[in-house]
């Protein structure tokens, strides 16, 4: 309520009934929203200054209150007019710019004592749920200091940003070379590289070959020398260090299989024949 109390001493002698008094708090919460006053009507008048402050004359009609504002940042200007229906306000705060109205009926008696008009202390009652609904169906958003203008970025990040072709959607890439590394193309001074490895299956001149080797496909090895033999299969020796080698079957000492120690005896099928 911090400015409230000041406004309201300044004008308590100009306060009559409770319409009056609302008429004050309502204003109040125009002016902290980011607004001045520019005077009372319909129209502008020569030499109206916005001020914090209620305009002479500003509760001369009980029936009808008409008040002008002007934000802070001069882009927008506020018509506020407030009609007397019984013990109710019906106000209408219409923005110029962009011709949006909005609309609030508040009961007095709930708002303000009639019975305390000049006493700042117990005049208004029930003041956070006023405000809530003020904010939510009458005022405009609040207007913050400096809001509208445009935020400065450092020259470092405008660059950077000039550079993203990614941070303009409507920004026409360059022609110029990728940036990623070139393609690993073939010597152009040996024109027949080309197909090396069908012509070299074993992989002689370093291109790799085309024959598959297992032991030498890059995937975890088991540990398995061809070289040291396959037990049963194969004696030690049989395949040359280094030599590419590819199993024709499964390697280690659990292989599936026929297991020799289980086989049926020499005749057994025929005794079933």
């Amino acid at each position: 309520m911090a400015g409230l109390e000041l406004l309201f001493n300044c004008v308590a002698n100009s306060i009559t009934c409770s319409q009056d008094a609302l008429i004050c708090f309502v204003h109040w919460e125009i002016v902290k929203s980011g607004y001045k006053c520019l005077g009372i009507g319909d129209e502008p008048k020569d030499g109206e200054k916005s001020s914090e402050l209620l305009p002479p004359g500003w509760s001369e009609s009980k029936e009808l209150y008409a008040l002008r504002y002007r934000s802070n940042d001069d882009k927008s200007n506020l018509l506020l007019k407030a009609f007397t229906v019984d013990s109710t306000l019906i106000f209408n705060l219409m923005d110029s710019t962009t011709e949006k109205v909005t609309d609030l009926t508040v009961n007095v008696s709930e708002y303000v004592d009639e019975a305390n008009l000049q006493t700042f202390e117990s005049v208004f009652k029930n003041t956070d749920k006023l405000i809530t609904k003020l904010k939510s169906s009458l005022l405009p958003p609040k207007k913050e200091e400096g809001q509208g203008k445009s935020e400065k970025k450092p020259k470092s990040q405008r660059v950077s940003n000039l550079r993203d072709p990614h941070s303009d959607p409507l920004l026409i890439p360059s022609r110029g070379p990728p940036s990623r590394q070139p393609p690993n193309w073939p010597d152009p001074l040996a024109p027949f590289a080309a197909g090396g490895a069908d012509l070299d299956p074993f992989g002689g001149r370093g291109s790799g070959g085309m024959i598959v080797d297992p032991l030498r496909a890059g995937f975890p090895r088991s540990g398995f020398d061809p070289s040291s033999g396959i037990p049963g299969v194969l004696p030690p020796g049989a395949v040359p260090p280094g030599a590419r080698f590819d199993p024709f079957g499964p390697v280690g000492r659990h292989r599936p299989g026929p297991d020799p120690d289980h086989m049926p005896p020499p005749g057994y099928d025929d005794m079933f024949m």
